[in-house]
């Protein structure tokens, strides 16, 4: 299954001050599991995948990192998770085309449309779970990035950093990638460009991405 740059900006890109248990809302192939086990060497990281294959290769690709004593992966419904831990970091990467043309394929499908998990159920579910100090960091395009506020702040989770994605400097932004806490705090956004104008990638977007392990 292909890694997604929406997996890889999130995985390099949402932060927390020391978080020691953090969970991966459809984790797909562990990606970003993986990735914040290599920036975060005292968490514990819980992946959890609605998808048998994909909960398959993401189970492969813990077990077979160096990583692998400290991520978990629970094949199910995010809805389903037991609510007995709080974790510190909580990060997704969701479906978000409720309105798009469904495609033949269903995986595809899956992946692309909020049918298996909506906003309100995401964020309902991640405030239950999320800890006292806790932050959410989501990925989403901007339109339905307003829409998964509005629902935030309804659940008293506001926008503590905002990063805007452009694929080049004179583009629109084509994602935005956004902490949530309880606690409000006033913020700048921040622009990553991912490439030059010739279409080469930025040095930024490369320095972000380099060193992370993810031959597998």
């Amino acid at each position: 299954m292909k890694i997604s740059t929406d997996a890889v900006l999130l995985g390099a890109l949402a932060d927390k001050k020391l978080p020691l248990g953090i969970l991966d809302i459809g984790t797909g192939t562990g990606v970003i599991g993986l990735m914040l086990a290599q920036r975060f060497s005292e968490a514990l990281i819980t992946g959890v995948e609605l998808d048998p294959e994909a909960a398959r290769q993401a189970e492969e690709n813990f077990q077979e990192s160096p990583f692998s004593e400290r991520l978990q992966l629970i094949e199910g419904s995010f809805q389903a998770l037991a609510e007995d831990i709080a974790y510190d970091l909580i990060v997704s990467n969701p479906p978000y085309f409720p309105d798009h043309l469904k495609s033949k394929d269903s995986k595809r499908n899956q992946a692309l449309h909020t049918d298996a998990l909506s906003f309100e159920e995401l964020i309902k579910k991640a405030a239950k779970i999320l800890s006292k100090d806790g932050e959410l960091w989501i990925i989403l395009p901007p339109r339905q990035m307003k829409d998964l506020e509005n629902l935030a702040a309804n659940e008293g989770l506001f926008s503590i950093r905002r990063i805007w994605v452009k694929d080049r400097k004179t583009k629109p932004v084509i994602r935005e990638i956004v902490g949530f806490s309880r606690k409000l705090r006033a913020h700048i956004p921040t622009e990553v460009i991912l490439k030059n104008e010739d279409g080469t990638f930025s040095d930024p977007y490369s320095n972000l991405i380099s060193g992370f392990l993810l031959g597998f």
